[in-house]
């Protein structure tokens, strides 16, 4: 094992501030959960899981409550033993409603563990799949796809590198950082399961160097790992934790246009992820709790938090004392790829890795101007697209058109609006395009 210095760079990204002095030295700590939990069967890309219980029923800790809903679906479990108190519909962080699970909690700390594999080493690629399924974990850098199918390339698809994403680049969040810091040793086990089931010779740890401890930490806790490994200390820049800019910067390869890591022989998880497939499998823990990072310079006591999933916003934010005077606006996830929030009756989920609240000192109010035709979306845009004119062609309702110079290919980074004189939105131009898209394709299939 040993550390290298990044030699490559993607183009454009942005340097904002970054806040993260608030956080980044408060250690995890755990909080009194709330009476009750709204555990939502949406915390995965593709299809909510569908529910098992009634109203009514006793479960149990770690008890599956709902099962995937197709190929790309994850298994959801209760984090912690109740009742059914009812089943419902929640909102989530990007609006839309799903269902979800109340559970009244009633102390117990009976639990429905699996099995832990006493010798995973020799277990079997499949064995190791089933559990990460059964567990029901997912990508927890944002993206939320379910691991198992991450883990399954089809046949054609070598995949040679392993890249474990801990860069955190999105501004105030900390939560990755603290895991890497505090639970280095579980994650370099989380890292030989992946590896161990992927059989990619070479392992990349990015690590941005705005994070010398958890670099440090890491470092040490990877010196047991033998063979093609390293931490790859990567120049901080956002967006530098996005998928296919952060395999760039680590490797030197360009996944293709429309293309996705495998074909470039790379697989990308994040820390977080490592850590819960080490819990899957050595503890037999399903995916249920997670790191939080509560911040913003209108909390009381800015703080990383390990939490159950369905706890609603509102209990995080007063397990930090609550907010400094008036929030003006509470942001789920970070100020760059976060949604803005209208209210805080929303649970946290596998894939919630930050709240932030800002006070009106930190908010400015603008209008949308027309674009000026600058440039400085061009020239900050990681993948290479021209902002100005997707956005052009979507405000026209020319959807065709953005969808033929690349608009799905967008990830949503913010650079391009971070940098607009004009405070176009362009990210949200963006979103309601590649909804038009995705729904005219799904609907197209459908027809087939």
């Amino acid at each position: 094992m040993n550390t290298e210095k990044s030699k490559f760079t993607f183009k454009g990204g942005i340097h904002p501030e970054y806040f993260k002095a608030l956080t980044s030295e408060a250690a995890l700590r755990k909080i009194e959960p709330p009476q009750y939990l709204f555990v939502p069967m949406q915390q995965h890309l593709g299809a909510p899981a569908k529910i098992l219980v009634k109203q009514g029923d006793e479960v149990k800790r770690n008890q599956r409550i709902g099962e995937p809903n197709g190929h790309v679906s994850s298994a959801v479990h209760a984090p912690l033993s109740g009742k059914v108190s009812a089943l419902t519909t929640v909102p989530t962080a990007n609006g839309r409603l799903c269902p979800a699970v109340i559970i009244e909690l009633n102390g117990n700390e009976e639990s429905e563990n699996y099995e832990p594999f006493k010798e995973w080493q020799s277990a079997t690629e499949k064995a190791m799949l089933t559990r990460i399924a059964e567990a029901g974990i997912v990508g927890m850098g944002g993206a939320g796809f379910p691991t198992q199918v991450k883990l399954s390339p089809p046949a054609g698809k070598t995949i040679d590198t392993l890249i474990i994403n801990g860069a955190e680049c999105e501004p105030y969040l900390t939560a990755d950082h603290r895991m890497m810091v505090e639970h280095a040793e579980e994650i370099h086990i989380g890292i030989e399961i992946l590896r161990n089931v992927l059989g990619a010779r070479t392992v990349r740890l990015a690590i941005e160097d705005n994070k010398p401890d958890a670099i440090q930490a890491m470092e040490k806790a990877l010196q047991k790992m033998t063979g093609d490994v390293a931490v790859s200390v990567l120049k901080t820049s956002y967006p530098q934790g996005a998928e296919k800019q952060q395999i760039f910067s680590v490797t030197g390869r360009e996944v293709p246009r429309g293309g996705l890591p495998m074909d470039v022989g790379c697989v990308v998880e994040n820390v977080s992820t490592a850590f819960a497939v080490y819990d899957a499998i050595i503890n037999g823990q399903p995916l249920t709790h997670r790191a939080v990072t509560v911040t913003g310079d209108a909390i009381e006591n800015p703080s990383n938090l390990w939490v159950p999933t369905g706890t609603h916003y509102h209990h995080l934010i007063a397990a930090c004392g609550g907010t400094i005077g008036h929030a003006t606006k509470i942001i789920a996830g970070g100020p760059m790829m976060g949604f803005a929030v209208t209210g805080l009756d929303i649970p946290t989920t596998k894939t919630s890795s930050g709240i932030l609240c800002l006070s009106n000192q930190r908010v400015t109010q603008y209008a949308s101007q027309a674009c000026i035709s600058c440039g400085r979306c061009v020239e900050a845009c990681p993948m290479r697209l021209i902002p100005s004119e997707l956005s052009q062609f979507i405000e026209a309702e020319d959807i065709e058109s953005a969808e033929r110079i690349a608009l799905l290919d967008c990830v949503e980074c913010g650079s391009c609006a971070y940098v607009c004189p004009a405070h176009r939105p362009l990210v949200q131009h963006f979103r309601r395009g590649k909804g038009v898209v995705l729904v005219k394709r799904a609907m197209a299939a459908g027809k087939k």
